[in-house]
This record gives structure tokens, C-alpha cells and sequence, in this order.
């Protein structure tokens, strides 16, 4: 499985659009400062993930959630409740 997700860190509430094969070991990898643009912001926990069976799918859903604000804005929205 390929998964697009979204982490929001615990000590800013910034939001963070990603993709892996490997949710445990992202995560980790956030947490531990492996990621250039997330390290400042750690420590991070998930709030969405989506799954999907074709990498390329999951590659242009992570692109369109990072490139086009209105898949940003919907995918916030639909998820404010789980929000901090």
C-alpha cells in the first residue's frame, strides 16, 4: 500500500502533506528529525492518511494536495475536528 498523509505537529499545530509506503517508519522519521522540513516543528502526529494500492495514484494525490489550495482547504475542513 502507498499512503498520502497529514501530520500536524504537537508544538506548533503546523500541518505537514506527505507519502510513504511505511506509516510507522515516517512517522519516526519525522519524530527523529530525519526531515529537513519538519525537524524544527517535531514532535509530529498523524491526523489523516489516505491508502491507495498504485504509487502513481498516490503520487499526484499527494501533489495536488500540496499544489492546489482548494484540495488544502476541503481536506481541512473535512477534517477540523480532529484538528488541535
Amino acid at each position: 500500500m502507498h499512503y498520502v498523509y497529514i501530520i500536524q505537529s504537537n508544538k506548533t499545530g503546523a500541518l505537514y502533506f506527505g507519502r510513504t509506503n511505511n506509516l510507522v517508519q515516517r512517522l519516526k522519521d519525522h519524530n527523529n528529525g530525519s526531515n529537513f522540513s519538519t525537524k524544527e516543528q517535531k514532535p509530529w502526529h498523524y491526523v489523516y492518511t489516505e491508502g491507495y494500492l498504485s504509487e502513481k495514484d498516490a503520487i499526484q494525490r499527494e501533489l495536488k494536495l500540496k499544489n492546489y489550495g482548494n484540495a488544502r482547504t476541503y481536506v481541512r475542513k473535512r477534517i477540523q475536528n480532529s484538528l488541535k
